[in-house]
Formats: structure tokens, sequence, C-alpha cells
């Protein structure tokens, strides 16, 4: 009798998952039943994969925090200990016109850590938090505390607005911060095509709205030969936007693959992008012009995401932005991401790095001499009378943004092609008032009020919240900006959100939590999440911050060892997949002249300089 016959029984699960609980996963790749992938992560997470109260993680509730003089309280929350990972008791105070998070650990005392740096923008912010809808069929049953019962459960506020993939934890690079890429992990976690369609196709089942934007991501999904066939699998199942995350460089060598990978479903690559100078961005500082030229060649825009410390590149951020607007026919946005300091990081350490939201978004007001301001940015949930709009004309449950205020900001901004200003939507487009008058066409539809009259009330009054001498003339010509908020409110037109983004840079700001900031408010609302192996889906914050428990214990209960991976590849060690640099061929091409004048001087670091920039990050140089 073969297995793929014998575990067609539930008891005969035990020939595909070893007795301390990790799969067999050679003998579970064979297999192509959706059921069988299912059945295995149902039975491994209760055989102690889904976290435990005194093994994973303790509670330690205690009295809250006491304020000090000079401090007021904006809320109570919980936490976690910054030493024992136990769920805690912590405030959000305001001091010294700044935002804290202040937690109390019954063993290890009172600790405290920067939560926004802007107190007025934190208060005005809170006042476009809105509640989305939760989920009607949670994946997991409610045995645990917040965050430590992550699957989705019952209490969750969000549904699944991004979904990441997990498609392998291979990488052709060696960056040094980074214990997650395969020879650190001392695993290669690498599903199946089959697999991945399971994950997938749970995220879909999610009610009342189903997942319905992915994002494909790894260690680097272009290692995989299959990546082509994941993106189908992805478009087939209902998704409606793919991204794929990646340092680009592959693209780079195989050009016909940025074609095969537009042509397979992809809408936008997330590209890594800490900057415009090797200082700031050794990882594909040098590679980065050849990549968006090929991303151009192609038809495919690409988001850069920098990750921003105080002390390293937020003295570039203007600049960053800067170069999203000069190769806007290509870069459709920058999305900052201030760093989430996860894992040991001493205090001082913290301070050196610790940036927020309001720091990050000031520093671009000044650097970009006022154009862009500080009130042009917006919470995620504004967006949220939108969706709660077309629902009420629809009829049917819409995509919500709904993840807690604290967690991003974003705005979009455009350059005039005639006198080079920049402006933010904001400055011509009444935000605010837009969003009111859909909360009130949305409460007139469900007192009984016409759809059609609600319909026609929102065209007649769409001219009234436009500005039209600040809008840009690429806007302005023909009222086209009316003609592109036509079809996204009226005839609900996913392209027209498309043709907005050909005429505009996206600016985002989402700030991940790490355990030194860890709100269990703004978790239980956090709205990107992973699919597991098993079949969870894991909010952003539990999955990274929590590895032991989740990421890293899914993973590597479905992955194949590192001496098994290389056997099987004939490779010695997994250097045979890295990628080697060829920092002068790199700056001697056209690309990187015409890319990068105007951002930096290649002339002001030697060579060796360059090169010792690269190998301390993890990218070996070669000469030939």
């Amino acid at each position: 009798m073969s297995i793929s016959e014998e575990v067609e029984k539930p008891g005969d699960l035990s020939l595909l998952i070893t007795d301390d609980a990790r799969v067999k996963y050679p003998e579970l790749a064979k297999r192509d039943s959706l059921e069988l992938y299912d059945a295995v992560g149902r039975e491994i997470r209760a055989r102690g994969l889904f976290p435990v109260r005194g093994q994973d993680f303790q509670v330690k509730i205690s009295a809250n925090p006491q304020l000090s003089p000079g401090e007021k309280l904006v809320r109570k929350t919980l936490s976690v200990c910054n030493e024992c990972r136990s769920l805690i008791r912590a405030i959000v105070l305001e001091r010294d016109n700044k935002i804290w998070i202040r937690k109390a650990c019954p063993d290890h005392g009172v600790m405290e850590e920067i939560y926004w740096g802007d107190a007025e923008f934190y208060y005005k912010k809170s006042m476009e938090a809105n509640e989305g809808h939760g989920i009607e069929n949670p994946y997991v049953d409610i045995l645990n505390a917040c965050p430590f019962n992550c699957g989705l459960c019952a209490r969750h506020r969000s549904h699944t607005a991004l979904l990441n993939l997990v498609i392998t934890n291979r990488c052709h690079l060696g960056c040094w911060y980074c214990f997650f890429y395969a020879q650190a992990a001392g695993y290669v976690y690498e599903p199946t095509l089959n697999h991945i369609k399971f994950m997938l196709a749970a995220a879909r089942r999610q009610k009342p709205v189903p997942a319905k934007a992915v994002q494909i991501t790894g260690g680097e999904p272009t290692m995989r030969d299959d990546l082509i066939e994941i993106i189908r699998a992805a478009k087939e199942l209902g998704y409606e936007h793919v991204q794929l995350n990646t340092t680009g460089i592959t693209f780079m060598f195989k050009p016909d693959l940025a074609r095969q990978v537009r042509e397979a479903g992809v809408n936008t690559i997330y590209m890594s992008f800490d900057g415009v100078s090797p200082i700031t961005n050794p990882k594909n500082h040098w590679e980065v012009p050849y990549i968006l030229d090929v991303f151009r060649s192609v038809g495919m825009g690409a988001v850069l995401v920098p990750t921003v410390t105080k002390s390293g590149n937020l003295k570039e951020v203007g600049a960053m932005v800067r170069f999203g607007l000069k190769f806007n026919d290509v870069i459709r946005g920058v999305n900052f991401q201030p760093i989430s300091l996860v894992g040991r990081v001493p205090r001082k350490e913290r301070e050196r790095l610790r940036v927020t939201i309001p720091d990050v978004i000031k520093a671009i007001e000044e650097q970009l001499d006022g154009q862009v301001r500080m009130e042009d940015w917006y919470s995620v949930p504004i967006t949220i009378p939108i969706s709660r709009f077309v629902e009420a004309v629809t009829g049917k449950p819409q995509f919500t943004m709904s993840n807690h205020f604290a967690c991003g900001t974003a705005t979009y901004v455009m350059q005039d092609r005639k006198t080079g200003r920049i402006t933010a939507l904001p400055q011509f487009i009444d935000v605010y008032g837009l969003s009111k008058y859909l909360e009130e066409l949305t409460e007139y539809i469900k007192r009984g009020g016409s759809r059609k009259i609600a319909m026609f009330k929102l065209l007649y009054k769409l001219n009234s919240f436009v500005d039209w001498k600040k809008t840009p003339e690429q806007l302005r010509k023909r009222k086209r900006l009316l003609r592109i908020i036509y079809k996204i409110f009226v005839k609900h037109d996913y392209n027209a959100l498309g043709e907005f983004h050909y005429n505009s840079l996206f600016l985002g700001m989402m700030h991940f939590m790490d355990e030194y900031n860890y709100d269990v408010a703004r978790v239980e609302r956090c709205d990107i999440h992973y699919v597991t192996p098993d079949g969870r889906v894991v909010p952003f914050c539990t999955f990274n911050v929590f590895p032991e428990i989740y990421r890293d214990k899914a993973q590597m209960a479905y992955s194949i060892s590192l001496k098994d991976y290389l056997r099987m590849k004939g490779f010695t060690s997994m250097a045979a997949e890295r990628y080697r640099r060829n920092i002068r061929k790199l700056e001697a091409g056209e690309p990187y002249r015409r890319y990068y004048e105007g951002f930096w001087d290649p002339s002001q670091l030697s060579y060796e300089e360059k090169k010792q920039i690269s190998m301390r990050f993890g990218v070996p140089v070669v000469e030939d």
C-alpha cells in the first residue's frame, strides 16, 4: 500500500509527520491533494505548532505603569516584555510633545520606548481611525491571549488587505543583518507549487472579503524556477493584485524573466532601495539603474522600499522622493519603512537607529523645501469611507484598509511638467471634505435612498472638492482628474487606479512594530498578513516579531535540512548561489550615469572604499 493511500485515514498522518512534530516534507511534496495539506496542517498544529502558554509565552498581568509629573495618559493597552516576551500591561502617554509607550513586567520592571515623534500629529491622525470588516470564519479557535493566538481568530478586526506569501528562504545575497535566509537558518523552506496553491486558497476562503492582493516574497523569490507558475496560480485563484518583493538583481541578468513575470500577472515590483548612494544602499545601489531600464522595457512599474534609520539614510529621504519623481514613468511609489528593531537591541543602539513616522515626514518636508507638508499625509483608514460608499452602491462587502491609524500614513505627489513644482494631492483635493461627503451619501443609501441619485449627487459635487489652480498641469487638462475619480467611484474601475498611479507618485510610510514598541491594539487591527504553510493567516507584526513561535517555527516544520538541499543540488555550500558584484563594470555603464546624475557623484569614494562597503554588507566583489 502506498503512503498516499494510507494517509486517507486521519490516523495515518503520522506517516507524514515526525515524532517531534515536523513534516516529512519530501514525502508530503509528492502528494497533490490540497485536502491532505490541510489535514497535515491541522494535525501538526495540534501537536505543538500553535503557541502553548507556559512553553512559548507567559501572561504576567500586573498593575498599569504610573505616570510621572508633566505626562498625560493617552490610552491603556497591552504589550510584551522586552526581556521575557510575556504579555504585560502598558500605557501610551504624551511627554514633551511626543508619544511614548511604557510597560510594566512583574519580573523585569518598567520599560519605555518612543511610539510617535510628534504628539499633535498623533492626535490628528487618531481622528481618522475607522473600524473595518473583521472576519466571519476564523481560522483558529480562541485558546490564548492576543498576540499569541494568531491564525486569524474571531477577535481580529481587519480582513486581509495584503497577503504575504513566502515561497523560499533562499537568497542570492548574504546581508549581514539577515537571519532569515537559508544559510543562516540552517534549513531550506521552499513549498511546492501544490502546497502554495493550498496556502493561496486558504486566504481566499476568508469572509466576508477574501484576500484579493498578494505579495510574493522570500528570501529572493526570483530564485524559484517555477515563479511564473506561482504567479499564474495566484491570478487563477482570484487575486486581483499581485506584487513581487525582490532585490531586482535577477532581472538585470534575465530581462526576459521580467517580461514573463509581467505577462503572468504581476502588477508591481516591490523593490528594496535604501538610498541614492552606495553608503546608504549597499544592497543594490549599483544594479538599480539597469533593473529599472529592464522594467521600463516590459511595461512594469516598481515601488521603491527604503528601510529608514535615523543615523543612516534619514538624510536622503527627500532625494529618494526626487529620484522617484524623475523616473516616474517606471517608479510608481516610494514606501518608506521606519526600521523595526526585531531581536535584542541595546537602548543606545535603538536611540541611534530609531525613527518614527512623524520624524520621516518632517525630514521629507525639510528636504523638499516645504513642497510636501506634514498636513499632506493621511493615515490609511482615511480610505474606508470610499469602500463604504462603493459597498452601499453595489450591495457587496468591499475591501477595506482598516489597520490602526498609527501603523502607517500615505499621500500622493505630482510634479508639474512645466514648472517642476512638487504638489501633494491634499493641496488640490479636499480629502477630508470628500471623505465626509461620501459618509453622508453612504448613510443616505442605508436609510433607503436611491443609489442612482447618490451617484448623481456625487458627480454634481465632485468639482467643488478640487482646487483647479493648484492642480498639476497633467491632471488639469480637460479636467482629467475628474474623469479618473468618476471611474473609481461610479464605474468601480480598478484600471482607473492604475491610470492615477501613472500620473502621480505614491508615498507611503509603514512602521512595523518590534518588541520594544509593541501595542496589542495595533496588531488586532493589522491587515497585512502572512499565510503559513499549515494554512493559518498571521498578522505581520506577530509573524516577524515572534519568529520563534510563528515564522521560523512554522517554516522549519515544513523544511528540509541545508545538508540535504546541498546534496540534492550537488553544491558544497550555499555560496554557489550567491551574487557577485562587478563595481567597475556597473559604474562604467551609461544607465548608471543617467540615473544617478544629480544624486550621487561616484568620485566621492575610492574604488577600495566602494569595494569594502559592498563586502561588509555581504555582497562579494569580482573584477573580471
